[in-house]
Protein backbone atom coordinates (compact mmCIF):
# COMPACT_ATOMS: atom_id res chain seq x y z
CA UNK A 1 0.00 0.00 0.00
CA UNK A 2 1.38 3.47 -0.70
CA UNK A 3 2.23 5.70 1.76
CA UNK A 4 0.14 9.04 1.78
CA UNK A 5 2.17 12.26 1.81
CA UNK A 6 1.53 15.89 1.95
CA UNK A 7 1.68 17.37 -1.58
CA UNK A 8 3.50 20.52 -0.63
CA UNK A 9 7.66 19.44 -0.70
CA UNK A 10 7.98 22.11 2.02
CA UNK A 11 5.89 20.22 4.43
CA UNK A 12 8.26 17.18 4.58
CA UNK A 13 10.59 19.15 6.92
CA UNK A 14 8.98 20.06 10.72
CA UNK A 15 10.48 21.00 13.74
CA UNK A 16 9.66 19.70 16.92
CA UNK A 17 9.39 18.96 20.75
CA UNK A 18 9.61 15.47 21.90
CA UNK A 19 7.65 14.39 24.59
CA UNK A 20 7.60 11.04 26.23
CA UNK A 21 8.63 7.26 24.75
CA UNK A 22 5.76 5.21 23.05
CA UNK A 23 5.70 0.83 22.60
CA UNK A 24 7.09 0.62 18.75
CA UNK A 25 10.51 2.39 19.47
CA UNK A 26 9.61 5.63 18.62
CA UNK A 27 8.78 9.17 20.63
CA UNK A 28 5.75 11.40 20.96
CA UNK A 29 5.36 15.09 19.75
CA UNK A 30 2.53 17.53 18.19
CA UNK A 31 2.48 19.81 15.76
CA UNK A 32 -0.19 21.59 15.03
CA UNK A 33 -2.37 20.06 17.14
CA UNK A 34 -1.62 16.39 15.74
CA UNK A 35 0.21 13.49 17.23
CA UNK A 36 3.45 12.45 15.74
CA UNK A 37 5.22 9.30 16.18
CA UNK A 38 9.08 9.76 16.03
CA UNK A 39 11.42 7.87 15.10
CA UNK A 40 15.50 8.35 16.01
CA UNK A 41 15.15 10.52 18.90
CA UNK A 42 14.89 10.83 22.67
CA UNK A 43 12.32 12.43 25.05
CA UNK A 44 13.24 15.88 25.96
CA UNK A 45 14.78 16.49 22.01
CA UNK A 46 14.03 19.21 20.10
CA UNK A 47 14.41 17.74 16.46
CA UNK A 48 14.01 18.15 12.52
CA UNK A 49 12.23 15.91 11.39
CA UNK A 50 11.27 14.43 8.12
CA UNK A 51 7.52 13.22 7.68
CA UNK A 52 7.73 9.43 6.60
CA UNK A 53 3.43 8.97 6.78
CA UNK A 54 1.66 12.24 6.75
CA UNK A 55 -1.67 12.09 4.86
CA UNK A 56 -4.10 14.84 6.33
CA UNK A 57 -6.81 12.81 7.10
CA UNK A 58 -4.44 11.02 9.23
CA UNK A 59 -5.09 10.38 12.84
CA UNK A 60 -1.78 10.78 13.43
CA UNK A 61 1.68 11.49 11.39
CA UNK A 62 5.01 9.50 11.36
CA UNK A 63 8.38 10.86 10.99
CA UNK A 64 12.10 10.33 11.04
CA UNK A 65 14.43 12.98 13.26
CA UNK A 66 17.34 13.77 10.78
CA UNK A 67 18.77 16.61 12.88
CA UNK A 68 19.11 17.33 16.54
CA UNK A 69 19.08 20.67 17.51
CA UNK A 70 18.85 20.29 20.85
CA UNK A 71 20.35 16.59 22.52
CA UNK A 72 19.48 14.40 24.88
CA UNK A 73 22.55 13.58 27.59
CA UNK A 74 21.45 9.71 26.65
CA UNK A 75 22.36 10.25 22.73
CA UNK A 76 25.42 9.09 21.57
CA UNK A 77 27.15 8.69 17.90
CA UNK A 78 24.91 5.62 16.53
CA UNK A 79 26.25 2.11 16.59
CA UNK A 80 24.51 1.24 13.52
CA UNK A 81 24.48 4.30 11.15
CA UNK A 82 22.40 2.10 8.45
CA UNK A 83 19.52 1.63 10.86
CA UNK A 84 19.14 5.59 11.12
CA UNK A 85 16.60 7.25 9.40
CA UNK A 86 15.47 6.03 6.20
CA UNK A 87 17.59 3.06 6.59
CA UNK A 88 16.75 -0.66 8.05
CA UNK A 89 14.66 -1.83 10.59
CA UNK A 90 15.91 -4.03 13.28
CA UNK A 91 18.57 -1.53 15.11
CA UNK A 92 16.02 2.27 15.84
CA UNK A 93 17.52 2.55 19.20
CA UNK A 94 21.31 2.59 18.05
CA UNK A 95 21.79 6.35 19.10
CA UNK A 96 20.97 5.81 22.57
CA UNK A 97 23.36 4.88 24.88
CA UNK A 98 22.76 1.27 26.78
CA UNK A 99 21.66 2.97 30.15
CA UNK A 100 19.16 5.12 28.16
CA UNK A 101 17.20 2.26 26.19
CA UNK A 102 16.52 0.05 29.46
CA UNK A 103 15.24 3.31 30.88
CA UNK A 104 13.44 3.61 27.50
CA UNK A 105 12.03 -0.24 27.72
CA UNK A 106 11.71 0.47 31.64
CA UNK A 107 9.08 3.41 30.44
CA UNK A 108 7.20 1.14 28.07
CA UNK A 109 6.23 -1.58 30.46
CA UNK A 110 5.33 0.87 33.11
CA UNK A 111 3.32 2.83 30.47
CA UNK A 112 1.70 -0.41 29.26
CA UNK A 113 1.19 -2.14 32.56
CA UNK A 114 -0.70 0.93 33.72
CA UNK A 115 -2.93 1.85 30.59
CA UNK A 116 -3.79 -1.75 29.73
CA UNK A 117 -3.67 -3.61 33.28
CA UNK A 118 -3.95 -1.13 35.48
CA UNK A 119 -0.84 -1.68 37.44
CA UNK A 120 1.51 0.76 38.87
CA UNK A 121 4.26 -0.88 38.21
CA UNK A 122 7.76 0.16 37.55
CA UNK A 123 10.04 -3.30 36.66
CA UNK A 124 13.63 -1.90 35.75
CA UNK A 125 15.08 -3.67 32.38
CA UNK A 126 18.16 -5.60 33.20
CA UNK A 127 21.11 -5.85 31.06
CA UNK A 128 21.59 -9.59 29.92
CA UNK A 129 25.48 -10.93 30.97
CA UNK A 130 28.28 -9.41 28.63
CA UNK A 131 26.08 -7.08 26.84
CA UNK A 132 27.58 -3.42 28.51
CA UNK A 133 30.98 -5.17 27.75
CA UNK A 134 29.88 -5.39 24.20
CA UNK A 135 28.57 -2.46 23.70
CA UNK A 136 24.99 -4.40 23.32
CA UNK A 137 26.38 -5.11 20.16
CA UNK A 138 27.28 -8.80 18.56
CA UNK A 139 24.17 -10.54 20.48
CA UNK A 140 22.50 -12.01 17.68
CA UNK A 141 22.98 -15.82 16.84
CA UNK A 142 20.30 -15.98 13.65
CA UNK A 143 20.10 -13.12 11.10
CA UNK A 144 18.16 -12.97 8.53
CA UNK A 145 18.94 -10.93 5.59
CA UNK A 146 17.61 -10.70 1.62
CA UNK A 147 19.42 -9.95 -1.50
CA UNK A 148 18.59 -7.28 -4.00
CA UNK A 149 18.28 -8.17 -7.67
CA UNK A 150 22.13 -7.89 -8.13
CA UNK A 151 22.35 -10.87 -5.46
CA UNK A 152 24.19 -8.27 -2.85
CA UNK A 153 23.14 -9.00 0.96
CA UNK A 154 21.18 -6.17 3.11
CA UNK A 155 17.73 -6.02 5.04
CA UNK A 156 14.55 -4.55 3.86
CA UNK A 157 14.09 -0.49 4.86
CA UNK A 158 11.65 0.40 8.01
CA UNK A 159 7.85 -0.68 6.93
CA UNK A 160 8.91 -0.79 3.56
CA UNK A 161 9.91 -4.01 0.85
CA UNK A 162 13.16 -1.80 -0.67
CA UNK A 163 16.33 -3.84 -0.29
CA UNK A 164 18.97 -1.75 1.32
CA UNK A 165 22.63 -3.27 0.98
CA UNK A 166 24.75 -3.46 3.89
CA UNK A 167 28.39 -4.12 4.28
CA UNK A 168 27.62 -5.65 8.08
CA UNK A 169 25.39 -6.20 10.56
CA UNK A 170 26.75 -4.85 14.18
CA UNK A 171 24.17 -7.39 15.91
CA UNK A 172 25.52 -10.44 14.76
CA UNK A 173 28.19 -12.11 16.61
CA UNK A 174 31.46 -12.76 15.99
CA UNK A 175 30.85 -16.27 14.64
CA UNK A 176 28.53 -14.97 12.23
CA UNK A 177 30.37 -11.66 10.90
CA UNK A 178 33.27 -14.32 9.76
CA UNK A 179 31.11 -15.60 7.59
CA UNK A 180 31.48 -12.52 5.31
CA UNK A 181 27.58 -12.52 4.01
CA UNK A 182 27.71 -8.77 3.26
CA UNK A 183 31.13 -9.85 0.89
CA UNK A 184 29.56 -12.24 -1.27
CA UNK A 185 27.58 -12.32 -4.41
CA UNK A 186 24.02 -14.35 -3.82
CA UNK A 187 21.22 -15.30 -6.21
CA UNK A 188 18.77 -12.32 -6.62
CA UNK A 189 15.99 -12.18 -4.85
CA UNK A 190 17.06 -14.50 -2.03
CA UNK A 191 16.49 -14.90 1.85
CA UNK A 192 20.13 -16.00 3.74
CA UNK A 193 19.20 -17.02 6.79
CA UNK A 194 22.78 -17.84 9.30
CA UNK A 195 22.66 -19.28 12.79
CA UNK A 196 25.73 -19.44 15.01
CA UNK A 197 24.97 -22.59 17.79
CA UNK A 198 26.00 -22.33 21.12
CA UNK A 199 27.28 -26.05 20.93
CA UNK A 200 30.06 -24.69 19.23
CA UNK A 201 29.60 -26.30 15.83
CA UNK A 202 30.16 -24.28 12.42
CA UNK A 203 27.77 -21.86 11.54
CA UNK A 204 24.53 -23.08 9.58
CA UNK A 205 24.08 -21.09 6.47
CA UNK A 206 20.49 -21.44 4.56
CA UNK A 207 19.19 -20.23 1.11
CA UNK A 208 15.81 -19.93 0.66
CA UNK A 209 15.43 -22.62 3.03
CA UNK A 210 18.37 -24.74 1.24
CA UNK A 211 21.72 -25.06 2.87
CA UNK A 212 24.92 -23.43 1.68
CA UNK A 213 28.20 -24.52 1.82
CA UNK A 214 30.08 -21.69 3.17
CA UNK A 215 33.55 -23.00 2.33
CA UNK A 216 33.29 -23.84 -1.31
CA UNK A 217 30.72 -21.11 -1.94
CA UNK A 218 28.01 -23.14 -3.30
CA UNK A 219 24.65 -24.89 -2.30
CA UNK A 220 25.28 -28.02 -0.53
CA UNK A 221 22.67 -30.95 -2.56
CA UNK A 222 23.81 -33.72 -0.43
CA UNK A 223 21.04 -35.95 0.80
CA UNK A 224 22.61 -35.73 4.40
CA UNK A 225 23.36 -32.04 4.27
CA UNK A 226 22.97 -30.40 8.00
CA UNK A 227 19.44 -28.68 8.31
CA UNK A 228 19.66 -28.24 11.93
CA UNK A 229 22.04 -26.81 14.77
CA UNK A 230 22.81 -28.27 18.06
CA UNK A 231 22.07 -25.42 21.23
CA UNK A 232 23.54 -25.87 24.40
CA UNK A 233 21.69 -24.61 27.83
CA UNK A 234 23.75 -24.69 31.41
CA UNK A 235 21.54 -24.44 34.50
CA UNK A 236 23.23 -24.39 37.62
CA UNK A 237 25.52 -27.85 36.97
CA UNK A 238 22.79 -29.70 34.67
CA UNK A 239 23.86 -29.14 30.71
CA UNK A 240 21.16 -29.30 28.12
CA UNK A 241 21.42 -30.22 24.73
CA UNK A 242 18.61 -29.52 21.96
CA UNK A 243 18.49 -30.27 17.94
CA UNK A 244 16.91 -27.09 16.23
CA UNK A 245 15.89 -26.73 12.43
CA UNK A 246 18.07 -24.11 11.08
CA UNK A 247 14.42 -22.38 9.95
CA UNK A 248 12.88 -22.82 13.48
CA UNK A 249 12.32 -20.87 16.34
CA UNK A 250 14.75 -20.04 19.31
CA UNK A 251 15.98 -17.30 21.30
CA UNK A 252 17.98 -15.18 19.78
CA UNK A 253 20.42 -13.83 22.40
CA UNK A 254 23.27 -16.20 23.05
CA UNK A 255 22.50 -15.44 27.24
CA UNK A 256 18.77 -15.65 26.71
CA UNK A 257 18.06 -19.36 26.81
CA UNK A 258 20.06 -19.88 30.14
CA UNK A 259 18.52 -16.50 31.58
CA UNK A 260 14.97 -17.48 31.04
CA UNK A 261 15.26 -20.91 32.03
CA UNK A 262 16.52 -19.89 34.98
CA UNK A 263 13.77 -17.31 35.41
CA UNK A 264 10.88 -19.46 34.75
CA UNK A 265 12.24 -22.61 37.14
CA UNK A 266 12.96 -19.78 39.64
CA UNK A 267 9.26 -18.20 38.89
CA UNK A 268 7.85 -21.87 39.36
CA UNK A 269 9.54 -22.34 42.69
CA UNK A 270 9.28 -25.78 44.20
CA UNK A 271 6.79 -28.31 41.56
CA UNK A 272 8.58 -31.31 42.42
CA UNK A 273 5.79 -33.65 42.19
CA UNK A 274 3.52 -31.32 40.20
CA UNK A 275 1.63 -31.50 36.97
CA UNK A 276 3.14 -28.56 34.73
CA UNK A 277 1.72 -27.58 31.47
CA UNK A 278 4.46 -25.65 28.89
CA UNK A 279 2.55 -24.03 26.18
CA UNK A 280 4.21 -22.86 23.03
CA UNK A 281 6.91 -25.25 24.28
CA UNK A 282 8.35 -25.10 20.88
CA UNK A 283 11.93 -27.51 20.61
CA UNK A 284 11.44 -27.94 24.47
CA UNK A 285 13.74 -25.09 25.76
CA UNK A 286 11.88 -25.02 29.03
CA UNK A 287 10.28 -28.73 28.86
CA UNK A 288 13.48 -30.35 29.52
CA UNK A 289 14.13 -28.22 32.89
CA UNK A 290 11.06 -28.86 33.72
CA UNK A 291 10.96 -32.47 33.07
CA UNK A 292 13.37 -32.82 36.04
CA UNK A 293 12.02 -30.13 38.41
CA UNK A 294 8.89 -32.19 38.35
CA UNK A 295 10.51 -35.72 39.10
CA UNK A 296 9.98 -39.08 38.43
CA UNK A 297 6.46 -38.63 40.12
CA UNK A 298 5.33 -35.20 38.30
CA UNK A 299 4.36 -34.44 35.04
CA UNK A 300 4.90 -31.93 32.13
CA UNK A 301 2.44 -31.24 29.04
CA UNK A 302 3.64 -29.90 26.11
CA UNK A 303 1.70 -27.56 23.75
CA UNK A 304 2.96 -26.28 20.07
CA UNK A 305 1.82 -26.13 17.30
CA UNK A 306 4.21 -25.51 14.77
CA UNK A 307 5.25 -28.94 13.05
CA UNK A 308 8.70 -28.58 12.54
CA UNK A 309 9.34 -27.57 16.34
CA UNK A 310 7.15 -30.46 17.30
CA UNK A 311 9.67 -32.64 15.27
CA UNK A 312 12.53 -31.08 17.33
CA UNK A 313 10.89 -31.67 20.52
CA UNK A 314 9.84 -35.36 20.13
CA UNK A 315 13.92 -35.60 19.14
CA UNK A 316 14.91 -33.85 22.52
CA UNK A 317 12.67 -35.03 24.47
CA UNK A 318 12.31 -38.68 23.61
CA UNK A 319 13.93 -40.71 26.43
CA UNK A 320 11.85 -38.33 29.00
CA UNK A 321 8.84 -40.72 30.06
CA UNK A 322 7.50 -37.83 32.82
CA UNK A 323 6.78 -35.69 29.49
CA UNK A 324 3.80 -35.74 27.33
CA UNK A 325 3.79 -34.21 24.20
CA UNK A 326 0.66 -32.32 22.13
CA UNK A 327 0.62 -30.96 18.85
CA UNK A 328 -1.99 -28.74 17.78
CA UNK A 329 -2.99 -25.37 17.80
CA UNK A 330 -2.77 -24.05 21.38
CA UNK A 331 -6.04 -22.53 22.53
CA UNK A 332 -7.66 -25.89 20.20
CA UNK A 333 -6.15 -28.24 22.63
CA UNK A 334 -6.54 -26.21 25.37
CA UNK A 335 -10.52 -26.75 24.71
CA UNK A 336 -10.14 -30.49 23.48
CA UNK A 337 -11.16 -29.30 19.87
CA UNK A 338 -7.83 -30.77 18.78
CA UNK A 339 -5.65 -33.70 19.78
CA UNK A 340 -9.00 -35.17 21.90
CA UNK A 341 -7.07 -37.68 23.41
CA UNK A 342 -5.34 -34.80 25.91
CA UNK A 343 -4.49 -35.31 29.13
CA UNK A 344 -4.66 -31.87 29.54
CA UNK A 345 -7.15 -31.77 32.41
CA UNK A 346 -5.35 -30.42 35.38
CA UNK A 347 -2.25 -28.16 36.02
CA UNK A 348 -0.62 -27.40 39.09
CA UNK A 349 1.76 -24.77 37.44
CA UNK A 350 1.38 -23.34 33.56
CA UNK A 351 4.37 -22.18 31.43
CA UNK A 352 3.89 -20.32 28.60
CA UNK A 353 5.72 -18.29 25.81
CA UNK A 354 3.75 -17.16 23.45
CA UNK A 355 4.72 -15.71 20.19
CA UNK A 356 4.33 -11.37 20.00
CA UNK A 357 0.85 -11.23 19.76
CA UNK A 358 0.86 -12.95 23.14
CA UNK A 359 -1.96 -15.63 24.38
CA UNK A 360 -5.00 -14.08 24.13
CA UNK A 361 -9.01 -14.35 25.50
CA UNK A 362 -9.08 -18.08 24.37
CA UNK A 363 -6.20 -18.98 25.91
CA UNK A 364 -6.15 -17.74 28.90
CA UNK A 365 -9.62 -18.83 29.60
CA UNK A 366 -8.46 -22.33 28.67
CA UNK A 367 -5.59 -21.67 31.61
CA UNK A 368 -7.62 -20.32 34.10
CA UNK A 369 -10.27 -22.95 33.61
CA UNK A 370 -7.72 -25.43 35.09
CA UNK A 371 -6.92 -23.45 38.21
CA UNK A 372 -3.23 -23.40 38.47
CA UNK A 373 -2.06 -22.35 41.68
CA UNK A 374 1.04 -20.64 39.88
CA UNK A 375 1.57 -19.02 36.22
CA UNK A 376 4.87 -18.25 34.61
CA UNK A 377 4.41 -15.97 31.71
CA UNK A 378 7.59 -15.65 29.19
CA UNK A 379 6.87 -12.36 27.10
CA UNK A 380 8.13 -10.40 23.92
CA UNK A 381 5.57 -7.79 23.80
CA UNK A 382 5.19 -5.89 26.86
CA UNK A 383 1.53 -4.57 25.51
CA UNK A 384 0.58 -8.55 24.85
CA UNK A 385 1.65 -8.96 28.24
CA UNK A 386 0.03 -6.17 30.40
CA UNK A 387 -3.51 -7.11 28.22
CA UNK A 388 -3.37 -10.74 28.99
CA UNK A 389 -2.46 -9.85 32.92
CA UNK A 390 -5.68 -8.09 33.03
CA UNK A 391 -7.59 -11.28 31.86
CA UNK A 392 -5.40 -13.12 34.29
CA UNK A 393 -6.74 -10.49 36.99
CA UNK A 394 -10.48 -11.09 36.10
CA UNK A 395 -9.90 -14.96 36.73
CA UNK A 396 -8.65 -13.85 39.72
CA UNK A 397 -4.61 -14.10 39.32
CA UNK A 398 -2.22 -11.10 40.48
CA UNK A 399 1.54 -10.46 39.66
CA UNK A 400 3.39 -11.47 42.05
CA UNK A 401 6.53 -11.15 41.03
CA UNK A 402 7.75 -9.38 37.40
CA UNK A 403 11.26 -9.34 35.93
CA UNK A 404 12.61 -7.33 32.72
CA UNK A 405 15.13 -7.92 30.09
CA UNK A 406 16.99 -6.30 28.06
CA UNK A 407 17.57 -9.45 25.19
CA UNK A 408 17.13 -6.86 21.97
CA UNK A 409 19.89 -4.59 22.37
CA UNK A 410 19.50 -1.47 19.89
CA UNK A 411 15.87 -2.31 19.36
CA UNK A 412 12.62 -1.23 21.41
CA UNK A 413 12.23 -4.95 22.01
CA UNK A 414 12.29 -6.89 25.80
CA UNK A 415 11.42 -9.92 27.32
CA UNK A 416 9.65 -10.44 30.30
CA UNK A 417 9.01 -12.81 32.76
CA UNK A 418 5.50 -12.92 35.06
CA UNK A 419 5.08 -14.64 38.00
CA UNK A 420 0.94 -15.04 38.37
CA UNK A 421 -0.84 -16.40 41.51
CA UNK A 422 -4.52 -16.94 42.70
Amino acid sequence: MATETSPDPSHDLIELEIGPVAHGGHCVARHEGRVVFVRHTLPGERVRARLTDAGETAKFWRADAVEVLDASPDRVESAWPAAGPGGVGGGELAHVSLPGQRAWKTAVLAEQLRRLAKLDLEVPVQAAPGDDERGGLGWRTRIDLVTDAEGRAGMHGFRSHDVHVLDSMPLANEAIAALDLFGRRWSGGARVEAVAPSSGDAPLVLVDGAPFDVGRGRMDGRPNARTAVKEHVQHGEVAYEYRVAGTGFWQVHREAPDLLVAAVLAGLGDVDGAAVLDLYAGAGLFTAPLSDAVGETGEVVSVEGDARAVKDARRNLHDRRNVELHAGDVAQVLTGRVDADSDVVHADAVVLDPPRTGAGRKVVAGITELRPERVVYVACDPAALARDIALFADAGYAVADLQAYDLFPMTHHLEAVAVLTR
